[in-house]
């Protein structure tokens, strides 16, 4: 009997003809496009089927190019995968060198993860509370394991190294304490390069070995010549400028002026060839910097001829009754003076001639003045009156000089009596000027003419003078800066003001110091005229200055153990 076909199975299989039809159709279309390559394919998506239709080579557009682009960039990823080839292992790094430092005490490591932990929290914002900042502890812990000579536990490096990243003043003391570990886990993480520009070349090229420093000087990156001139500058200086004098003159200008810079530490008569030849370079930069290096040498050369250019522009005047100072400025700065290192052209506001003679003055030796004055001390030269309103300009240039030559004398001479109104003594008045004098004086010294300073004068210009001083601050210093702080609570001193200061007590008092100032914790009543909310305020700075004291303290007893 014949076989009958309804409608709606002739309308399936009908269907399933123009499906199959369609499905050949498509894989037809996406064979002729594996001819396009994968740029091409991927055109044509950027811009639109519309505007760039994937068209095979010698083909048809096909009907729908959409899909058949789709399908084409299918068949050519299976294909790619396909074709890969497995991959060759790297060889595996070698081990850290030996770390021969003891481990640190399980009360201290478990502080230092404490710390590094906290340095990633997100911060509260608003009033700082009563609470010790523990990011600011951190350096402080760091130089107090060095100093102990501990190594860094291995699971803590990695925070270690995040933090150093995160914070340029955190890595000298990092990476001493980090180690050898340290470095070479730096060099397995882009991330931590920092650390390999930053570590001393000897340690990982022992400059012992004349044939590595050679290869490194020749080919390390920038950053790592600097630091193996630095070291061995600091081991042999000699050697240091033996080693820069084979590249010099193919150096890039910049580079030279880093290179030079190297010199300051262990500059001596030895260098003073060197820097002469250095006073004729093509870099602007380069000759001013020669220059300030040979003036740091009384003996030098070009401390010689400056000296005589600035005994011509003062001298003593014994026209009155008693001795002053006479000044006359040069009229000119010639090619001698400016490849001496003086700049011909004043900053904007400045007159030439009061800048030229400036850095005469300031590239004078020192003792050169005591001489020129009759045998007179840095002291009495300092305080001979000065013609025609040069004073200022003759004292600033010395306050420059002092610090160029480290001279503790004339520093000594130019900062006064502390005690003194600041616009009445000799020097500079400069609160920046008086801070690196202070820096040339001992640590004693130092300390002593600050906390004289701010009982005299108070808090309010003494925030950098406090930077320059050894930490924890001596007995005197930490007192005069406790008592100030009271007087100022006592006085109803805006409290927000003293926010710097309160910082720097907090890293740099005696931890010694936190039981005699538990008595200025408690709040105060509200005084009339006060600041709103100052009580509140000082009661919780006094309260975290308290804290911080006993949480150093704790610190450094684990570091003890």
């Amino acid at each position: 009997m014949p076989r009958t076909t309804s409608p709606t199975t002739a309308a399936a299989d009908t269907g399933t003809a123009d499906t199959a039809a369609t499905a050949a159709s498509s894989a037809a279309s996406s064979a002729s496009l594996g001819s396009l390559s994968w740029e091409e394919l991927v055109t044509s998506a950027l811009l639109g089927t519309d505007r760039r239709p994937p068209t095979p080579r010698g083909g048809p557009v096909p009907a729908d190019a959409a899909a058949a682009l789709l399908d084409a960039a299918a068949l050519h990823t299976v294909r790619q995968r396909a074709g890969l080839l497995p991959a060759v292992p790297e060889a595996r790094p070698e081990p850290a060198a030996p770390d021969p430092r003891p481990a640190l005490p399980e009360a201290a490591r478990h502080r230092l993860a404490h710390l590094l932990a906290d340095r990633a929290a997100p911060s509260g914002g608003g009033r700082r509370g009563a609470a010790p900042d523990l990011t600011e502890l951190i350096p402080q812990w760091l130089a107090t394991a060095n100093r102990k000579g501990f190594r860094a536990p291995a699971a803590l490096l990695p925070p270690l190294l995040d933090a150093a990243r995160a914070r340029t003043d955190l890595r000298p003391q990092a990476l001493a304490f980090a180690g050898p570990r340290g470095l070479w886990l730096a060099g397995l993480n882009p991330d931590w390069k920092f650390a390999l520009r930053g570590a001393a070349s000897g340690a990982l090229h022992p400059i012992t070995d004349p044939e590595a420093v050679g290869r490194l000087w020749e080919e390390g990156l920038f950053a790592e010549r600097v630091a193996l001139l630095d070291a061995v500058r600091a081991q042999d200086p000699a050697a240091a400028l033996v080693l820069l004098s084979t590249t010099w003159s193919a150096e890039r200008a910049e580079d030279r002026l880093m290179f030079l810079d190297s010199l300051r530490s262990g500059l001596g008569g030895a260098d003073e060839p060197f820097l002469e030849q250095a006073l004729s370079d093509r870099s602007r930069n380069v000759r001013a910097t020669a220059a300030e290096l040979l003036s740091a040498l009384p003996e030098s050369a070009l401390a010689g001829r400056m000296a005589a250019r600035a005994t011509s522009c003062v001298n003593p005047d014994r026209t009155g009754d008693s001795t002053s100072i006479a000044v006359e400025a040069p009229h000119e700065c010639d090619a001698g003076m400016q490849r001496d290192g003086v700049a011909a052209v004043p900053p904007t506001g400045r007159g030439e001639r009061s800048w030229w003679l400036g850095q005469l003055v300031e590239a004078t030796p020192l003792g050169v003045w005591e001489e020129r004055f009759g045998g007179r001390t840095a002291e009495e030269v300092v305080t001979l009156p000065v013609a025609d309103d040069w004073a200022g300009e003759l004292h600033a240039a010395w306050c420059r000089a002092a610090v160029r030559q480290r001279n503790p004398q004339w520093a000594r001479a130019l900062l006064g009596r502390p005690s003194a109104p600041q616009a009445s003594g000799p020097g500079t008045a400069s609160i920046a000027e008086r801070s690196k004098l202070l820096a040339i004086l001992d640590q004693a010294e130092r300390a002593s003419w600050v906390a004289e300073f701010i009982a005299a004068h108070g808090l309010s210009e003494a925030f950098q003078l406090l930077g320059v001083c050894a930490v924890p601050w001596a007995g005197p210093l930490g007192r005069a800066v406790v008592d100030a702080l009271d007087i100022a609570r006592d006085g109803g001193s805006y409290p927000w003001s003293f926010s710097g200061v309160m910082g720097l007590a907090e890293r740099c008092l005696d931890p010694a110091e936190a039981d005699r100032l538990e008595v200025l914790t408690a709040a105060q009543d509200e005084q009339e005229g006060a600041s709103p909310g100052a009580g509140g305020y000082w009661s919780e700075a006094f309260q975290r200055l308290v804290s911080t004291l006993r949480l150093r303290a704790a610190m450094e007893a684990e570091l003890m153990s």
